[in-house]
């Protein structure tokens, strides 16, 4: 999940993410969908934010 939101951050697109970690979109979503939950975020701008003030991107 780190390594997702590393590259959300980035400002890659999900298929981009997938092909990058050769993992299909849906398990992508399904990480994102956890960083999200875990991190008490709606959106990838919060999520953006989250990462960066706890130094994980």
């Amino acid at each position: 999940e780190i390594e997702v939101l590393q590259l959300l951050v980035r400002g890659m697109t999900y298929a981009q993410i997938a092909e990058r970690l050769v993992v299909s979109r849906r398990t992508v979503n399904a990480h994102v969908t956890a960083i999200y939950r875990k991190l008490d975020v709606n959106s990838r701008n919060e999520a953006t934010y989250a990462a960066l003030q706890h130094g994980l991107s």
